[in-house]
């Protein structure tokens, strides 16, 4: 799965944008597919689009990428942190 773009002026006609969120690269977190993306505009006039990943293995995550455009992209890479309860 990959994360799409579309637009429309009267909600009712949409023109497609093409591509916004690919997979990861080999070897990563999200490199089966990524989808189900929320995005949020902050205070500043950036967006940031939280999505699930899942790796060849089956197992899920929560990504983070940040956009001004709506349109293009960047990842935003955390260290990872394990927890015991």
């Amino acid at each position: 799965h990959r994360v799409l773009a579309a637009e429309s002026d009267d909600l009712l006609t949409w023109r497609k944008l093409g591509l916004v969120k690919d997979v990861g690269e080999d070897g990563s977190w999200d490199e089966k597919g990524v989808g189900s993306p929320h995005v949020i505009r902050l205070d500043d006039g950036s967006m940031r689009m939280y999505y699930t990943g899942e790796s060849m293995d089956g197992s899920t995550a929560i990504g983070v990428a940040k956009s001004v455009d709506l349109l293009n992209w960047e990842r935003e890479q955390a260290g990872v942190s394990t927890f015991a309860f």
